[in-house]
């Protein structure tokens, strides 16, 4: 009897509808792209990428304000991430600009798997204890960017990949280094979305938007080759002293001069470790 009271509870939990779904929806994105990219359309394969990120963008801020966040779900997330962020970009990448390369192709595209893959593991286990003003190492969804901009900027501008295929294989091996590199990224999570803004920074957003549409492959292409190339420069400024374990290493090594930042960490501590977030 107590045995079937124990199993009872077990039989009536489930998982969220809504954030899981969203996440799914990124999932299908990620492979959609890997079929266009089999399939030669790299535009769309492109595109698809960037619908995956805004998926991701969504279902973790959708699970915290429904509070349906779990472990489930964060899990979920992580390895529908690494498909759409991971593997994806990599394949794309292969099949535009690395296959005629032959082993430093597909191993070009490997070392962009395999930062992923490290980026997304140890984000998930530094939750709840790193600055969450900052990402150590691209988040793999803008390393993704950068791949999925050039192969859109290409298509765009009728680039064959393959012409150019030692800067996509240059451009692919960065992206994943930099996952599993040292180098912190601003997170902009310190910003109140649901704060009072000015009139002023609305305008600015629209006209955000407006550039954005007019040439879509070569904005967004720029803004994460920007993003990806500001973790150095914000890393060298917040150090006393530049080494190697800044660069790489683990993250006990970094020896970042800044008191607020360590009071800042403390207080990320205490709050609740298991939520989706963008890794």
């Amino acid at each position: 009897m107590s045995e079937h009271q124990d199993q009872e509870p077990q039989a009536h939990k489930g998982i969220f509808l809504l954030p899981n779904l969203l996440t799914t929806g990124g999932l299908f994105s990620g492979f959609y792209a890997v079929v266009a990219s089999m399939n030669g359309d790299f535009k769309l394969a492109a595109v698809a990428i960037f619908i995956a990120m805004i998926f991701d963008g969504l279902d973790g801020r959708v699970a915290r304000m429904t509070n349906t966040s779990s472990a489930f779900g964060a899990e979920y997330d992580s390895m529908a991430d690494m498909v759409s962020f991971g593997v994806a970009p990599a394949l794309i990448a292969y099949n535009w600009g690395l296959s005629e390369l032959g082993k430093v192709g597909w191993l070009a595209a490997f070392i962009f798997v395999a930062g992923a893959a490290l980026r997304l593991a140890r984000f998930n286990t530094m939750v709840g204890v790193a600055d969450k003003r900052y990402f150590q190492g691209l988040a793999s969804p803008a390393a993704a960017g950068i791949i999925a901009g050039m192969v859109w900027l290409g298509s765009d501008y009728e680039v064959v990949g393959h012409s150019i295929n030692w800067i996509v294989a240059a451009i692919t091996i960065v992206s994943g280094s930099l996952m599993v590199s040292n180098f912190r990224y601003h997170s902009f999570k310190d910003v109140d979305w649901k704060g009072r803004v000015s009139f002023l920074a609305i305008l600015v957003i629209v006209l955000v938007y407006v550039v954005i549409a007019t040439n879509p492959s070569l904005v967004l292409f720029v803004i994460f080759a920007g993003y990806a190339i500001s973790g150095p420069f914000v890393t060298i400024r917040g150090v006393r002293k530049l080494k190697m374990e800044h660069v790489v290493g683990d993250s006990d090594d970094a020896d970042f001069d800044s008191s607020n930042e360590a009071k800042q960490s403390t207080q990320d501590k205490a709050e609740t470790p298991k939520e989706k977030s963008d890794p």
